[in-house]
């Protein structure tokens, strides 16, 4: 493995971090929009649908943090056997924080 695939795997495990961020903030704005139109007295074929996009935004953070678990045990994996020619370089640095980062989450 090169320089170039650690740096192509710690973007990976970066983009599947922010994304399953991203769904959680889509959950909670979801919940409160329900919420919101629940105590306005919307239409009940309103409120259904409303309730379909909070289980699709729940069932993506499942699957984003599935693969971001399986993301994180190939960069890990990589960084453990790493080149010796990688060391000091900034992409080890990047690669070793995110996992630090990403290990507090998952």
């Amino acid at each position: 493995m090169s320089l170039k695939d650690l740096k192509i795997k710690t973007g990976v495990v970066k983009r599947l971090f922010k994304e399953e961020k991203s769904y959680h903030k889509e959950v909670s704005e979801q919940k409160k929009r329900i919420e919101k139109i629940t105590i306005g007295g919307a239409d009940k074929y309103d409120i259904a649908k409303q309730n379909e996009v909070l289980d699709e935004s729940q069932q993506m953070i499942h699957e984003v943090k599935n693969r971001l678990r399986e993301a994180h045990k190939v960069l890990q994996d990589l960084v453990n056997k790493q080149d010796p020619s990688w060391v000091g370089t900034e992409e080890l640095k990047q690669a070793e924080d995110i996992l630090k980062e990403v290990e507090s989450e998952l």
